[in-house]
């Protein structure tokens, strides 16, 4: 193949497209690659939480360290705070909008709160503003699974307004975004929540629930296969395609060379 034909008229404007649109398919077949690597370090880091032992939150002290140990299972003993718990919104249970509680938890024996997510609860249950009926009163034990703070909106959802001490709290959150939601609320909180798991003893609301978390590698191998594949398709099958075309031109203009000496033959005879 001569390399210097694809670059020739009345191919070159052809040729270029072609690169272009090659190194689109190998880019896009990169980036499934990273997302591949992504996924599977994600599914390593909750694995390794999951096979480390529950962590008992009323005596640990490295509470910075919380933040490393998204997925982690826990356990904390401590009083419900039900005069600055909030709600999550958007939140489905059998197809049925409502929210979710976001209750302080005052970790006995120490001076640390931390945020639980105590489970969903009917639209109608929130709108109404009798959250009183959900209050869980006196020490109580929860079992969960240790939560990072969301600063960022899901695709779909819009961030919340920044809210402070001198100002009216908001009841309601899109995001649980701890630093935000801790500008309400007089006094300090941890950095992770608890989003507390399911109980066979608790039949009523709030339903817990945990998060349904996907552990496999998902089609990102698949996807890169496939943009590679299409790219070698096309930046192999071009040049073959062009050369082709070149040998038929050549044919056809060889052709019409040989028809016409042997129409000047036949008039040179005549004459």
């Amino acid at each position: 193949m001569n390399i210097k034909l694809l670059f020739r008229s009345p191919w070159w404007k052809t040729t270029l497209l072609v690169l272009i649109a090659v190194g689109v398919l190998v880019r896009l077949g990169i980036w499934q690659l990273d997302r591949l690597d992504q996924r599977q370090a994600f599914n390593a880091r909750i694995e390794a939480q999951w096979e480390r032992p529950p962590l008992h939150l009323n005596d640990f002290t490295k509470v910075d360290d919380l933040v490393n140990m998204e997925y982690r299972w826990i356990t904390v003993v401590g009083e419900y705070d039900h005069t600055n718990q909030v709600a999550l919104r958007n939140q489905v249970w059998n197809n049925i909008l409502g929210v979710h509680l976001l209750t302080p938890l005052q970790i006995a024996g120490t001076d640390h709160t931390i945020l639980v997510n105590r489970g969903w609860i009917l639209m109608e249950d929130f709108t109404s503003g009798n959250w009183e009926k959900f209050d869980e009163v006196g020490l109580v034990e929860v079992k969960g699974m240790i939560r990072n703070s969301q600063s960022k909106p899901e695709i779909g959802r819009i961030s919340d307004p920044v809210s402070s001490l001198d100002q009216e709290g908001l009841t309601a959150w899109n995001l649980a975004n701890l630093d935000h939601i801790g500008q309400q609320i007089p006094y300090s909180i941890l950095p992770v929540y608890v989003q507390q798991a399911p109980d066979p003893s608790w039949n009523g609301l709030p339903h817990r629930s945990l998060p349904d978390l996907d552990l496999t590698e998902g089609s990102h191998l698949g996807y890169a296969i496939q943009w590679f594949t299409f790219a070698a398709i096309l930046g192999f099958g071009y040049p073959y395609y062009i050369q082709k075309e070149s040998e038929k031109v050549k044919g056809s203009l060889a052709t019409k060379a040989k028809s016409g000496s042997l129409e000047n033959k036949h008039h040179e005879s005549q004459a």
